[in-house]
């Protein structure tokens, strides 16, 4: 187990320093090799020559590659100054990127959002993998039955239909309509009433988008497993129903589920833009619109890096509960 884990975090860190130089080479020589300067994408194409200047000098574009990849590098590590015409501007570490539209770095912009962010993602998965799977696992053992035809009708529509519609349609009913939630947000650690009256449809509406997925990959998986011999095996030793299904097919049932989680949750910490802007909630999703509105790249480039570290730290996580549940992985 050590000796895994230790691998898994190595290839973790060989994948984090990879995606860093690719997110270097798409912000700022990809416009290059186009003809785009990247001075006039920090600080617009209607900026005089003089502020496209002092960006340049500032971030140091006109240096080689090779100090500019390592200034990059060393601002997420240790801390960045940006420094030209005798300004000097201190980005401390984790320097994301500094915002010359705002005048302040994008690390404190990231951390205010991130935690509502969070919490929308976390508190769907939880939702989505208790009804989802639950309702995969139950139709695969009643295969062909009214809640099985029924339940895999409910996640055609769930995958089919677009958030921003249910996420509209429930404020119009539980919100406008009846009267039951407020659907306004409020932050945590004003009231925790508030909050999660607040998130309660944001989580609903995406749960449910995921939950069907989830029913359906769950079912289709389980049907498979049901079928192979060490669940006939485990029948025939006279296990009882409950212990051949939540002992031995649930746990190589989970293994695809906990893939797919990995990718899901690492994505959605990212920001989930359809669900943030349909419920106006102030996270990752619409700082990122309003840095596409006001053509403000650093803080694109900030939550680019902070969905791609998501997605990996998700992924170890899974990696680690593989060996946890499969004893496949132990012994290999």
């Amino acid at each position: 187990m050590l000796a895994y884990l230790i691998r898994r975090l190595f290839a973790a860190a060989v994948m984090l320093v990879i995606i860093i130089l690719v997110v270097f080479c798409i912000f700022f020589l990809v416009p290059r090799w186009a003809g785009v300067d990247p001075a006039t994408m920090f600080v617009g194409k209607q900026a005089d020559p003089a502020a496209i200047e002092a960006v340049r000098q500032k971030l140091g574009l006109a240096d080689p590659i090779f100090a500019q990849v390592w200034e990059f590098f060393k601002g997420i590590f240790v801390g960045r100054t940006y420094s030209g015409g005798g300004d000097v501007t201190e980005c401390a570490a984790p320097c994301f990127g500094y915002s010359f539209r705002s005048e302040q770095a994008i690390w404190p912009v990231l951390t205010d959002r991130f935690p509502v962010t969070l919490g929308l993602a976390l508190g769907a998965a939880i939702l989505w993998l208790l009804f989802g799977v639950a309702a995969g696992v139950l139709s695969a053992l009643k295969r062909g039955s009214v809640w099985d035809r029924g339940a895999m009708i409910v996640a055609l529509g769930g995958v089919s239909l677009p958030i921003y519609f249910t996420g509209m349609l429930s404020l119009a009913i539980f919100s406008y309509g009846l009267g039951w939630i407020d659907g306004s947000y409020v932050p945590l650690e004003e009231s925790f009433t508030g909050w999660f009256g607040g998130m309660i449809l944001p989580w609903i509406t995406l749960a449910f988008l995921y939950a069907a997925m989830y029913a359906r990959i769950t079912r289709a998986t389980m049907m498979e497993v049901l079928g192979e011999d060490y669940i006939r095996t485990a029948r025939a030793k006279g296990l009882t129903e409950p212990v051949v299904i939540g002992k031995h097919a649930m746990r190589s049932t989970m293994t695809p589920i906990l893939t797919m989680l990995g990718m899901d949750l690492g994505a959605l910490i990212g920001g989930a833009i359809l669900t943030e802007t349909t419920f106006s909630l102030p996270g990752l999703g619409q700082a990122v619109l309003k840095a596409i509105s006001d053509k403000d790249l650093p803080v694109i480039l900030g939550v680019t890096l902070i969905t791609s570290l998501a997605v990996i730290v998700a992924n170890l996580l899974v990696d680690l509960l593989y060996a946890v549940i499969d004893p496949r992985v132990r012994l290999s």
